[in-house]
This record gives C-alpha cells, sequence and structure tokens, in this order.
C-alpha cells in the first residue's frame, strides 16, 4: 500500500459558466498512490458510500444519480487509476487488486471505520476484492452493504461485445490506439437500453473521458479484467456467498453483456438473493434510468 494515498487533499473551485463536465473535474480533489494522481469527488453528509465506477469511463457515470444519493450520504467518488481524470501511466501493471489496494488506501487516509458500496462494472470485481479481504480479516474497516449494478459477477455468463474481445486479443495494442471516436460508438451504443440511448451530449462526454490524458492508448491494458475475473473466479463469487452485510443486486436486464444472464446466476448462486431487474435498461441503469435506481438503492437501506 503506497503510504502517500494518505496524504492532504487539494480542492478546486467550482464555475458556474463551464461545462457539466469541466465543473465536475473542477471541484474534485485529488490524493496520490504511487506516485500518481488520482481524481475523487466528495460531498454530502451520512454515512459514507463509495460509488466504485466501470470500464472504460469513470466516476462522471454516477452524475444523474449524484444529486439524489448526496442528500443523505456522504459520497465518494473516485476515477480509478488509469480511467477519467486520474493518471493513465503507460507501462503499468493494472489490475483489479491494484485497484483495490487504491480504494482500501484512500478509505484509510480518510479515517473511515464503515461504508456502504455501490459498484458498477469493473468496480463490481473491485467491491468483490474488497468483500474478500475483509472476509480474509485484512480490511481495516467494515462494509456495511454493498449493492451492484450490472457486473460480471460470474463471468460463466458474461458476453463481452467483439471490441471487447479485440482489445484483449494480441492485437490489443493496435485496436487500442486505432479506435476511433465512430468505431467507439457503435460499439457503446449496444449496450444501452432500446429507449434510453446517449444523446451526442452524453456521447461527447463518454468520449472526453475515455481519451482524456491519452487514455485511448491503454484500454488494452486496463482490459486484462476479464481474465483476472476468470482466475479469481472462485475467490469472487465465495466473497459473495459468505457475505455477511446485506447486499442487493440491481440489473438492467436489457444489457447484452452482463445482464438477465447475470441476474438469474446471481439468483442461483446466492442465497436469498436479492435482486430487482429493471426492465428496457441495458449495461449502464444509473445513467439510463436514475430514478429507478434511486427507487430501488434507497429501499435497499431502508430495510437495513
Amino acid at each position: 500500500m503506497d503510504q502517500q494515498t494518505s496524504g492532504a487533499w487539494k480542492g478546486r473551485p467550482v464555475d458556474s459558466e463551464v461545462a457539466a463536465q469541466e465543473a465536475w473535474q473542477q471541484s474534485g480533489k485529488w490524493f496520490t498512490y504511487e506516485g500518481h494522481a488520482i481524481f475523487s469527488r466528495m460531498a454530502g453528509q451520512g454515512e459514507p458510500l463509495l460509488l466504485i465506477h466501470g470500464f472504460p469511463t469513470a466516476s462522471w457515470d454516477w452524475h444523474r444519480l449524484w444529486p439524489m444519493l448526496v442528500q443523505g450520504n456522504h459520497l465518494l467518488a473516485p476515477d480509478m487509476l488509469g480511467f477519467g481524470f486520474s493518471d493513465k501511466p503507460r507501462h503499468y501493471a493494472y489490475s483489479i487488486e491494484d485497484q483495490s489496494d487504491l480504494i482500501q488506501g484512500m478509505l484509510e487516509g480518510l479515517g473511515l471505520t464503515s461504508v456502504h458500496l455501490l459498484a458498477h462494472d469493473y468496480g463490481c470485481s473491485v467491491a468483490q476484492e474488497l468483500l474478500a479481504r475483509e472476509q480474509e480479516g485484512t480490511l481495516p474497516f467494515e462494509i456495511a452493504s454493498v449493492c451492484f449494478l450490472n457486473g460480471a459477477l460470474f463471468p460463466e455468463v458474461h458476453s463481452p461485445l467483439l471490441i471487447q474481445n479485440l482489445l484483449r486479443s494480441p492485437l490489443g495494442g493496435l485496436i487500442s490506439r486505432a479506435l476511433t471516436r465512430r468505431s467507439f460508438e457503435r460499439s457503446f451504443m449496444k449496450l444501452f437500453g432500446s429507449k434510453s440511448h446517449p444523446d451526442q451530449q452524453d456521447l461527447d462526454d463518454f468520449w472526453h473521458l475515455i481519451t482524456y490524458n491519452n487514455g485511448r492508448g491503454i484500454l488494452h491494458q486496463l482490459i486484462h479484467f476479464m481474465e483476472e475475473r476468470r482466475c479469481h473466479r472462485h475467490r469472487w463469487v465465495s466473497a459473495l456467498q459468505n457475505a455477511r452485510q446485506p447486499m442487493r443486486l440491481i440489473s438492467g436486464v436489457a444489457d447484452p453483456v452482463s445482464g438477465a444472464a447475470t441476474a438469474q446466476r446471481y439468483q442461483e448462486m446466492i442465497s436469498d438473493a436479492d435482486v430487482v431487474q429493471l426492465k428496457n435498461v441495458g449495461h449502464y441503469p444509473h445513467f439510463e434510468s436514475p430514478w429507478e435506481v434511486f427507487g430501488a438503492y434507497r429501499e435497499f437501506r431502508k430495510r437495513q
């Protein structure tokens, strides 16, 4: 663990005249992990709630849900290393284990003793790793509850897109660097429900997050997490099965990658499985249908 993670936090002023995503960045806070700058948003009061984003985007994914959640929670939303506005080193061994170290160090640095987790996609694997650490007695804080959004919790029912398979192939480096805006949009749009496609400004925002600070050039390195899911399948699924805290899966079942099949597998594998299925919602339920997600999440937390 990099001890620099617990260093001073630096805030930036918000300019109401700048674009929404730029304002998001300017209102962020920064800390250091392994010598690299990590971006994070923090706001609100109440119990700490950590929002862990997915691949290939960033904490911005939560911006539609943020105004609802911030009313009763102390929100923490980092851009993990290699994502969004955080540093994106080219020569780095990206892994779920390392991202979990980053998250663990961030929470330790803030002096937290308990935190709720709300995770999406890639972030679900990070949450599973943190759960495993807690069960092994190596996590210095308590995980109060976990809520998952459309993550490949069970790799055997994950159906990656063609672009994802290409990125993890021997040609991944070339594919990553050659990725165009048009090819990104063509693949990305497949992830959404038929009635909740992002508009042009949304696509501009997502593309900006991916390409910021040469991020396009490391996509093939980040996507190694798909192999990690297979290698750590027993450890991470066992973490779900042995969890002591409340858990819920909120699933956009129109997701072609980790939607209905994942929800069904979750019900098969987890005792007393708590699953909320959202019809006509795809891989990004917190972006596509934030009110539905908020309602399901609020009800989940009220029962605790």
